[in-house]
């Protein structure tokens, strides 16, 4: 019932952040793309971001933080898969635009890093700076870089997309979106600090390994912001929005994993969590 309880208020105070955040990104006039990797993709990736900074600093569960973070990049491949099936007519990857190719580039990039420093760290090999394992800079640089090179490939093709913004909320103010954005910021942020202490208890009463807890459970109740987020983009026809905010999502929870790990006191986060997380980086990977 507690994991319900999470869950419900993920639900509902997941698109409620969408879509006040969506009034405040119009206003700025970038693309559809830019708006889902950055502010789309942040937001709904706080469920995940909240967790794992919860349970390696709150409930010590490294495996339930590292098991969604590979989880939700599994969840959102998949739904980038569906929505190719879902839309009729031409295949989804022909109708976005190209810009898509470069978070996706990076999503491969860093998801690579971060499975390849688990792997070698289940081998006993690895660098670290402190108790901080030496692909956490490299993680949080290469999503910067990330960030800094859509922006300059969205500034630059500007002009292809001006035509296509349009407002989706003309009964809805600034002020009043910012207010909104704030309130179901505060709730999915208590569900997350809740959400990793569930699961562990989840875990013990039925028996079931965190690594398997944290890569399924906890992770298919962070993305619900993801689904719906992207069902309502592609019902409105902003199918690059969509996209934006998976791959951006992708980021994220990357760049999430270098900061468990700066959280993570007993040494690099992924020196102490199951080798079987491998298996999740590699089905996100490919």
């Amino acid at each position: 019932m507690e994991f319900a309880a999470c869950l419900t208020l993920i639900g509902v105070a997941g698109p409620e952040l969408c879509r006040s955040g969506d009034v405040l990104a119009e206003r700025t006039g970038f693309s559809g793309n830019w708006i889902g990797i950055t502010l789309l993709a942040a937001v709904t990736s706080l469920p995940e971001l909240a967790i794992g900074v919860s349970s390696v600093t709150l409930a010590d569960a490294p495996d339930i933080a590292i098991g969604n973070a590979f989880g939700s990049c599994n969840f959102n491949l998949l739904m980038l898969v569906a929505l190719d099936f879902l839309l009729r007519g031409e295949s989804v990857y022909r109708r976005a635009r190209i810009g898509h190719v470069l978070p996706a580039g990076f999503g491969v990039i860093l998801i690579g890093v971060a499975g390849m420093n688990l792997s070698m760290h289940g081998h006993g090999v690895g660098f670290r700076i402190g108790h901080v394992g030496g692909y956490a800079p490299v993680i949080l640089l290469l999503y910067v870089l990330a960030m800094r090179t859509v922006f300059l490939y969205e500034r630059e093709h500007r002009e292809e997309y001006a035509e296509e913004i349009a407002d989706r909320y003309p009964q809805m103010t600034a002020r009043a979106a910012a207010l909104r954005f704030a309130a179901a910021t505060a709730l999915i942020v208590a569900a997350g600090v809740w959400l990793p202490f569930v699961a562990e208890r989840l875990a013990a009463a039925m028996g079931w390994n965190t690594t398997f807890v944290g890569t399924l459970f906890v992770a298919g109740a962070t993305s619900l912001p993801e689904v719906v987020v992207t069902v309502s983009a592609v019902r409105i026809g902003a199918l690059d929005m969509a996209i934006g905010n998976l791959l951006g999502s992708n980021l994220f929870n990357m760049a999430g994993v270098a900061l468990s790990d700066l959280l993570y006191l007993k040494g690099p986060i992924l020196a102490h969590v199951s080798p079987i997380h491998a298996v999740s980086a590699c089905r996100a990977w490919r």
